[in-house]
């Protein structure tokens, strides 16, 4: 499968609400590693996380990945992202993301899925507090800290 075609895929299973299409682009031990909810790991979770989480609390997805770069093993795209809120207070208000995604290929499957976004003018979009935008920014401050490319910058702190 050539890169356009995985990202292509990527985008319209998840438009489509195809739980199964989706975690079938994953191999078998894929994990996907989203921004707001954290890390899913194996098909079955991935499935979970698309139905369960991503439907669960927001419908009218829109995705659009640009410009792709692929080494052979690493494929990173920016993209544009979308959705009609379903949280409590926040219904059908649109929130719109950008992001670069950044995904391990291995044998034509999306083995690892990871993203840097730009989270905040969505969570404004959707009318987040202060105090929450705080509490999101906090726990990105923390889990970047544990990450082991941040080693050497935290050692000279």
């Amino acid at each position: 499968m050539d890169p356009t075609e995985i990202l292509t895929q990527f985008c319209r299973t998840v438009e489509a609400g195809d739980a199964t299409a989706f975690a079938a682009l994953f191999t078998e031990d894929g994990v996907y590693h989203d921004v707001f909810y954290g890390e899913f790991r194996g098909r079955a979770r991935i499935a979970a996380m698309l139905s369960d989480w991503f439907y669960r609390d927001a419908s009218d997805f829109r995705w659009d990945m640009h410009t792709p770069v692929f080494d052979g093993a690493t494929l990173y795209a920016s993209y544009a992202f979308s959705f009609a809120s379903r949280l409590a207070g926040m219904e059908g208000r649109r929130a719109m993301f950008e992001g670069v995604a950044i995904m391990t290929i291995r044998d034509g499957l999306i083995a690892t899925y990871r993203e840097i976004a730009n989270p905040w003018p969505g969570l404004l979009d959707l009318g987040f507090a202060a105090g929450q935008l705080a509490k999101l920014m906090t726990r990105d401050n923390a889990a970047l800290k544990t990450r082991p490319e941040f080693a050497r910058h935290l050692a000279a702190a």
